[in-house]
């Protein structure tokens, strides 16, 4: 793309402390109740975790989810009066969002404004991660209205976890600049990591602080573990997921179970709740 250019073109200074975790995805509570049991936490530095039911909220609430969402949502609020649970450590702060499939832009607006009202409506989530963004200028006007949308039915909706809410939007990779300004966070990587520590980060986003950012990358040895976190902190990333799965053994998705070096890495960044 003709926005990119090496990492070492830019040095980012600051993003040490904005660093904190995203969840892209976990399996359905009831399929992996450990990993939802982890984000609540205390102490988890976690900004946000995705909930997917069935690529979307489902045809009606789900049991097993409506408690993992109320598990998480009164972590975050415990985490934001103050109120220090039983170990001293403050709890998790993460939001919950919804999962809304974009389809690369084939989806209608009106299927996707449906799914997110069931979401506020049953769930109460703290906003959306749009995934399978389109990343071209052609579609910048359409996500454009569906944030704009989705921000004011946050603002409007009662139910909802509280006023605002966060949008992620899920590229993948670096979008056309315009899409800053669409959202408060873009995933700019989402791969392996044979792809990710000889990556390159787009010059336009010098320009955001890391909160702007997101990076998921699977396959990370735990020997590099250290390294990971030091590109996400150069590339100006703020919230990043790395896990030493990669898929195999028949796992397709390597983002839906935890790592097997969960506790050292959240534990490299250290306790703290979501801004």
């Amino acid at each position: 793309m003709p926005y990119l250019t090496s990492t070492g073109s830019t040095l980012r200074t600051g993003g040490a402390e904005h660093l904190g975790v995203g969840v892209p995805g976990y399996a359905h509570p009831l399929l992996a109740p450990v990993e939802w049991a982890g984000l609540s936490r205390p102490g988890t530095p976690l900004h946000w975790a995705v909930l997917n039911i069935d690529n979307g909220p489902g045809a009606r609430p789900d049991p097993h989810c409506l408690e993992a969402a109320g598990r998480l949502r009164n972590a975050r609020e415990r985490a934001l009066h103050g109120e220090a649970p039983e170990d001293t450590v403050r709890a998790s702060g993460g939001r919950l969002l919804g999962y809304l499939d974009l389809a690369f832009g084939s989806r209608s607006f009106g299927e996707l404004v449906t799914d997110a009202r069931s979401y506020l409506d049953w769930y109460r989530v703290g906003g959306f991660y749009l995934d399978r963004c389109p990343d071209g200028r052609d579609a910048l006007q359409s996500v454009r209205r569906l944030t704009s949308t989705l921000s004011a039915l946050m603002a409007d909706c009662d139910s909802a976890e509280e006023k605002g809410g966060r949008l992620v939007l899920g590229h993948d990779t670096h979008p056309h600049p315009g899409y800053a300004e669409a959202a408060d966070q873009l995933v700019t990587f989402k791969g392996a990591w044979a792809d990710y520590r000889w990556s390159q980060v787009a010059e336009w986003t010098a320009a955001y602080k890391p909160g702007r950012f997101a990076h998921f990358v699977h396959g990370v040895p735990r020997t590099h573990l250290e390294e990971a976190m030091r590109i996400a902190r150069w590339q100006g990333a703020g919230t990043i997921f790395f896990t030493d799965r990669d898929g195999a053994k028949g796992q397709t998705d390597p983002f839906a179970a935890l790592p097997s070096y969960w506790d050292e890495f959240v534990s490299r960044i250290g306790p703290g709740i979501s801004e």
